[in-house]
C-alpha cells in the first residue's frame, strides 16, 4: 500500500478523519470552558490535556504543510486540484487548536511544545535543501559566486542543527 492509496481511500470514505480532526478544536475548546480560571498555568492540570491535544493538533498539521510544499514546489500540484479533507482541514485544525490553547495557557507552560516548533524548524530547513538540490543547475553554479552558496548551505546546516536540538 502506498500513500497514495491511502488518501485516495480517505478520499473515498473521509468521515473519520473528518470526525477526528474536528473533535480536537471541540475538546480543546471544552476543556478551556471547564477549566478553573483563578489556577495559575504553571499549577494547572490541564496543560498536560492541552500538551496532547497540541501534538494531536500539530503532526497531523505538520504533514499537511510539509506535504503541500512539496506538492506544489516539486510536484507543481495546482491549487484546484487540492483535497480539502487531506491537505486544508489538518492545517485549519492544528491553527485552531493552538489559538485556544494560547488563549488558556501560554505555550510555555504546555509541556514539550518546544520540540514541535523544532520538529518544524528541521522539516523547513530540510525542504528548503531538497528545493535547492531540486533547483539546481550546472550552469548556474557559474554565475553564482562560491561563497553565497556556501554561505546559504552552512546557513541551512545550522538551521537543521538548531531544529535538531530543539526536538531532543
Amino acid at each position: 500500500m502506498t500513500l497514495r492509496d491511502i488518501f485516495q481511500q480517505v478520499s473515498l470514505n473521509p468521515n473519520f478523519l473528518l470526525l477526528f480532526l474536528l473533535s480536537i478544536p471541540l475538546v480543546t475548546f471544552l476543556i478551556s470552558i471547564w477549566q478553573d480560571p483563578n489556577t495559575p498555568p504553571q499549577q494547572s492540570n490541564t496543560r498536560y490535556l492541552y500538551s496532547g491535544l497540541a501534538y494531536l493538533a500539530c503532526i497531523p498539521g505538520i504533514f499537511a504543510v510539509t506535504l503541500n510544499v512539496y506538492l506544489f514546489l516539486f510536484e507543481r500540484q495546482s491549487v484546484w486540484d487540492m483535497n480539502l479533507v487531506t491537505q486544508l482541514l489538518p492545517i485549519l485544525t492544528m491553527v485552531a487548536t493552538l489559538m485556544l490553547i494560547k488563549r488558556q495557557i501560554p505555550f510555555e507552560f504546555v509541556p514539550n511544545f518546544g520540540k514541535l516548533s523544532g520538529f518544524m524548524t528541521l522539516l523547513v530547513a530540510m525542504m528548503g535543501i531538497m528545493w535547492f538540490v531540486d533547483r539546481l543547475k550546472i550552469y548556474a553554479i557559474t554565475f553564482v559566486p562560491f561563497q553565497y552558496i556556501a554561505i546559504g548551505f552552512i546557513g541551512l546546516l545550522l538551521m537543521i542543527r538548531f531544529g535538531w536540538s530543539k526536538m531532543f
